[in-house]
Parts: structure tokens; C-alpha cells; sequence
């Protein structure tokens, strides 16, 4: 999974409900963006160089895979949204929003398109006093002053307000840390690593991930399954069993909020489907007396994916292993990951089917998965 970077976008309105505005605007860049990182206090300042209704201004700090200029694009669909149409005179004009991106860990960018840091930020205090609140020792890349110390320096002798009203971050309606811990499971290639990542990332959880790549048969058991079948399911479950358990162990389930990309029962339902019944028997009583003691997740996520997706998934991410596992090792797997969500009784489970879904390359698609999530 690439690299997120961050923007810092300023955000104004002078029409009708303006509030409203502002928060629509964040609302839909945490929808087609990237995660609100934060959100300053809401300030009414004099419309700059014309005649009209004050406005209400803020400023966001988003976290995005996009590009900056694909962000600007982004920006400028949700401006069209609520009703602004730039033109060439627009500058000047009453608007119902005004998205423009203020800083970029990009760096300078200057093109015909965009500039960043915006030109003129260090002359208006409509942007810089909000920035202040979210971003005041970051430090101008052209002018090599703090944003305090912009606004210390400005030539903007306007008078600024605050404003009562205050702007909610959208995530917050998600409330994923009432679970305190989340599995994410799923096929080999069905994004549950991805997944758990933007999760722990997005909402502020620890993150226990599943250290396949440090397992010395694994390469051997795509070569020759049946040999090394057995040291391989037994390897992996002596793995995960005790970094669940050391892992878990250094939190507070009731104040820490935990993601993990697997559960030890996987260990469990690659066996059924790689050993030999002999060796599935004596498998299983060490498993059971393991799994037993463990701690039980909130929720337990399974990410469903066709086998032909799967099979996209796995060349594309070339780990040269994998590259050789069958149409029908994938459809025993994921046979016996639906038989043991069938089993469970007393486990909350949520069978998420993202088949048709990219939550890595569209925003969209994560943010539906969010929404099933919490869906009852």
C-alpha cells in the first residue's frame, strides 16, 4: 500500500446557511479524499477585496493517497456539488463554498493548474488565523516562516471572529473503538491487511499484523504441499497464537482500541484443507486448547472476494510464492472460512463482500465498507 501524504485546505462560505456549507464541504472531502486529520475553529472574517456578506472560513487537514493535483480536481467537483460555478471573474464574487489547498507535504508545486503553498496566504488572515489552529509551527517552504509567525508578520489588518458553531469531523459517526477489537479476515488477496492498515490508521487503533513473510516454509509449502503442510500449519499457529497473546496482552481493551488482520482460528481452516486427516486430528487438540484461552474479538470481519479476483490480486502484488496456488486451493479456503462463520454462536460476525470494490484506489468503496461495518 503506497504512502499517504497530507493537505492543508482552506475552506470558505458567505451564502445562506454557511455552516451548513462548511460542513457539507468536509463531509464530502472525507468522502472522496481522504481522513480528516483535523478540523480548526470556525471564524467570520470581512469579504476580501469586494463588497459582501461576511464569511465564514476554517481549515482541514486531510490525509490522502491522491496526488495534489488529483485532490484539486476532487476540490473542485465539490464546489460544483454545492453550487459554485468558477469563472474567470470568480475571484471576486459571493460564493457557497471556496475549497483551495493552502499547503501539501508534496512540496512546492507550481503549475498552470495549481500552486502550492497558495500565493497570497501569507496576505490574508481569512486563512492564516484558522491555520493557525491546526497548523502553527508549520513552516512556509518559500518564505521560511512558521504559520504563527505569518500571521504575526501579515499585512491583513482585518478584523477576525470567532465563530460559536462548530464543524464535526465526519468519521466520528463511526464510533469503531466502542468494538475495541476488530479482526479483519479474508482470503489470500482479499485486502485484509489494506484494510486493517487505513482502519488503525484512520481511527487511531494499535494494529497487530500477521508476519507471514517471516515463516521459512512458506515458499517451501507452494513448491511441495504435502511435505511441508504439516511444520507449516503448525509453525504459523504457534506464531500467531503467542503474538496474539503478547500482542493483546500489552493493551487495555477497555480504553485501547485493536485491529489485527487475522485470527488464530484461520490457523484452523488452513489445516482442514492442507493435512492429512491423521495429521488434522493431532492438529486440532493442540489448536483447541489454544484457541480457548484467547481473547474473542468485537467484531470479526470477513472480506469476501471471487476466486478470479483473488487470483488478479495475487500476481498483482508478486510475491513469486504465491504466483502458482490454484483456482481450487482458494475455493477450498474460502469454503472453510464460510463453514466456521456458520459455526459461531456467540462471535459477531460480518460477512463483507468487496468483489466489485477497490477501497485502495477509490475512496468511495472504503467508506461504503465503513458503512457496512456499522450497519445493524
Amino acid at each position: 500500500m503506497k504512502t499517504p501524504h497530507l493537505i492543508h485546505i482552506s475552506l470558505g462560505s458567505n451564502i445562506s446557511n454557511r455552516i451548513e456549507f462548511l460542513q457539507n464541504a468536509i463531509n464530502e472531502v472525507y468522502k472522496t479524499i481522504g481522513d480528516i486529520v483535523s478540523i480548526s475553529r470556525v471564524y467570520e472574517t470581512p469579504a476580501w477585496g469586494f463588497n459582501s456578506d461576511p464569511f465564514y472560513n476554517a481549515c482541514i487537514l486531510v490525509r490522502t493517497f491522491l496526488t495534489t493535483s488529483d485532490a484539486l480536481d476532487k476540490l473542485l467537483a465539490i464546489e460544483n456539488l454545492l453550487g459554485r460555478n468558477r469563472t474567470n471573474t470568480d475571484g471576486y464574487q459571493a460564493r457557497t463554498i471556496d475549497l483551495d489547498i493552502i499547503f501539501s507535504s508534496e512540496g512546492i508545486i507550481d503549475t498552470k493548474k495549481l500552486q502550492v503553498p497558495h500565493p497570497h496566504m501569507q496576505d490574508r488572515k481569512f486563512v492564516l488565523v484558522p491555520l493557525v489552529d491546526i497548523a502553527e509551527t508549520e513552516i512556509h517552504p518559500v518564505l521560511q516562516q512558521t504559520v504563527q509567525q505569518l500571521l504575526t508578520n501579515t499585512s491583513d489588518n482585518s478584523t477576525v471572529t470567532i465563530v460559536s458553531n462548530k464543524l464535526t469531523n465526519p468519521k466520528n459517526k463511526y464510533l469503531l473503538s466502542e468494538l475495541q477489537y476488530i479482526t479483519i479476515e479474508g482470503n489470500i488477496g482479499a485486502g485484509k491487511t489494506s484494510l486493517a492498515q487505513l482502519i488503525a490508521q484512520e481511527f487511531n487503533a494499535k494494529l497487530i499484523l500477521e508476519r507471514f513473510a517471516d515463516n521459512p516454509f512458506l515458499p517451501k509449502f507452494y513448491e511441495d504441499m504435502e511435505r511441508y503442510a504439516f511444520p507449516l500449519e503448525m509453525s504459523f499457529l504457534a506464531d500467531r497464537y503467542q503474538r496474539l497473546q503478547d500482542d493483546i496482552a500489552q493493551f487495555d481493551l477497555f480504553t485501547d482500541f485493536v485491529v489485527s488482520d487475522y485470527d488464530v482460528f484461520k490457523s484452523l481452516i488452513f489445516a482442514n484443507v492442507t493435512l492429512q486427516p491423521e495429521e488434522y486430528t493431532i492438529y486440532k487438540r493442540v489448536f483447541d486448547l489454544m484457541y480457548r484461552s484467547l481473547t474473542k474479538p468485537g467484531l470479526y470481519v470477513y472480506l469476501y472476494q471471487n476466486t478470479d479476483r483473488l487470483l488478479k490480486n495475487i500476481k498483482m502484488r508478486g510475491r513469486d510464492y504465491e504466483q502458482n496456488i490454484s483456482p481450487e486451493y482458494l475455493d477450498k479456503i474460502n469454503t472453510g472460512y464460510l463453514q466456521f462463520i456458520k459455526m459461531q454462536q456467540k462471535l459477531n460476525v460480518k460477512v463483507i463482500d468487496v468483489s466489485e470494490r477497490d477501497f485502495i484506489a477509490n475512496r468511495g468503496d472504503y467508506i461504503w465498507i465503513l458503512d457496512q461495518i456499522i450497519s445493524t
